[in-house]
């Protein structure tokens, strides 16, 4: 038996054991809160038409905007063995227009989460 097929069967069995110690060992009590459809903590009952802060929606899109600046950030280690002064060019340009833009929300006051 090769060492790959060694290392298939290994992994089968252990997830299989995982998938069915996950299904014995949850111990299942719902409650009136966890069987509602909002569990996010708005009343489902009341009015869908609630007054909703875009402030929310501000920070949710500078959350994903850093984030992405994670993912165009990461490969930087590899890349310095190949060409350092052209990675390390474009993660500083990277980094200075995320910068730039960071300020600009926060003078204008975008960042401000009560008025």
């Amino acid at each position: 038996m090769n060492l790959l097929m060694l290392m298939f069967m290994f992994s089968s069995m252990l997830s299989l054991i995982l998938i069915m110690v996950g299904f014995w060992i949850p111990m299942s009590n719902p409650d009136t809160e966890k069987l509602s459809p909002y569990e996010c903590g708005f009343d489902p009952w009341g009015s869908a038409r609630l007054p909703f802060s875009i402030r929310f929606f501000l920070v949710a899109i500078l959350f994903l905007l850093f984030d992405l600046e994670i993912g165009l950030l990461l490969p930087t280690p590899w890349a310095l063995q190949l060409n350092p002064t052209n990675t390390l060019t474009w993660a500083t340009l990277i980094l200075a227009l995320l910068t730039v833009g960071l300020i600009y929300e926060w003078i204008q006051g975008g960042l401000d989460w009560a008025e």
